[in-house]
C-alpha cells in the first residue's frame, strides 16, 4: 500500500518553485503552508512546492490513510545544518523514507546495510552513517551523485514552518524556476531556461526560449495556463532567463 501510494505521487506531483517563486515577487506568505493549501494548489493548477511543503503534505496524506508516518529531516550536499524536508513511514518495525522532492517512484528502506534501486532512468542507494543514513542520489541534469543526510528525529509542523520561513532569505530555489516531474521511463526537469529529460538511453538537454519555457511547463510539468501566465507577469519567467547567482553549491563528495 505505501508503494503503491508513494508511487502514485512520484507519478503525478511535481517538485516545483513556481508558486513559491510567485510568493516571493508579490510579498504574499509562503504557498503550501498546510496540506489543504498544497492539495489546492495541485488539484487545478497543477503545481506541486518545494520541500517543506510538499513533504509535510505528504506527511498528512499518509496519515489520513492509516499509515505511520513522521516528519523528518535531511541535509543535502551533508553540509550538517537541516535543509530539506522529507516523510518517513514505519511498517511493522521496519522504516522507509519517501521522499516528495527526490520522486524515488519506491520507498526507500532505511535498513541496516546497504539498499540500492535503479529502474534505468533513476538510481538511488542509502546506507546507513553515524545514526542516521546518507542518501545518494542524482538529478536530471546531473551525471555525479548528490549526498543528503537523512535525520531520524521527528520534526514538527512548527519546525518545518519555520525553515520553510527561513527558506526566503537563502534557497537554490528562490531565483529561477525548478519544475521536476517523474513520467514512466524518463523524468523531465526545467532548470533556469534549460530542459534535461533523462531516459534510459541517457540525458537530452535543450536552451528553451520564453514561449518555450511556458509550454514545457504547461504540456511536460502539467501546470495550468493561468497560473503559468501568473508566475510569468510577476517577473518570475524573466528572472528565470538570466545567470544563477549567490554562492555555488558544495562540491560532490565521492
Amino acid at each position: 500500500g505505501l508503494r503503491q501510494v508513494y508511487n502514485a505521487w512520484c507519478r503525478r506531483v511535481p517538485f516545483d518553485n513556481v508558486r513559491k517563486m510567485l510568493a516571493l515577487r508579490t510579498g504574499s506568505p509562503l504557498p503550501g503552508c498546510d496540506a489543504t493549501d498544497f492539495f489546492e494548489g495541485w488539484l487545478e493548477p497543477g503545481a506541486g512546492g518545494p520541500c517543506w511543503s510538499g513533504s509535510n503534505a505528504l506527511y498528512e496524506l499518509l496519515c489520513s490513510l492509516g499509515f505511520r508516518a513522521r516528519r523528518a529531516a535531511g541535509s543535502m550536499h551533508d553540509i550538517g545544518s537541516p535543509n530539506h524536508g522529507t516523510v518517513i513511514a514505519t511498517l511493522d518495525s521496519a522504516e522507509f523514507l519517501a521522499d516528495s522532492s527526490l520522486l524515488t517512484y519506491e520507498p526507500v528502506p532505511l535498513a541496516g546495510g546497504l539498499h540500492t534501486y535503479d529502474d534505468g532512468v533513476n538510481r538511488i542507494e542509502v546506507e546507513p552513517d553515524a545514526g542516521g543514513h546518507i542518501l545518494w542520489t542524482r538529478g536530471p541534469h546531473q551525471s555525479f551523485f548528490l549526498a543528503c543526510r537523512i535525520f531520524h528525529e521527528d520534526v514538527s509542523h512548527e519546525t518545518v514552518l519555520a525553515n520553510y520561513e527561513n527558506s526566503r532569505r537563502e534557497s537554490p530555489f528562490n531565483q529561477r524556476l525548478y519544475a521536476l516531474r517523474s513520467l514512466p521511463g524518463r523524468m523531465i526537469l526545467l532548470r533556469g531556461n534549460t530542459r534535461y529529460e533523462r531516459t534510459r538511453s541517457g540525458v537530452s538537454t535543450q536552451n528553451l526560449t520564453p514561449e518555450e519555457l511556458c509550454d514545457s511547463l504547461h504540456a511536460d510539468i502539467g501546470l495550468s495556463r493561468p497560473l503559468i501566465d501568473v508566475w510569468s507577469d510577476c517577473g518570475a519567467l524573466a528572472a528565470s532567463l538570466e545567470p544563477p547567482f549567490g554562492p555555488a553549491p558544495p562540491p560532490p563528495r565521492n
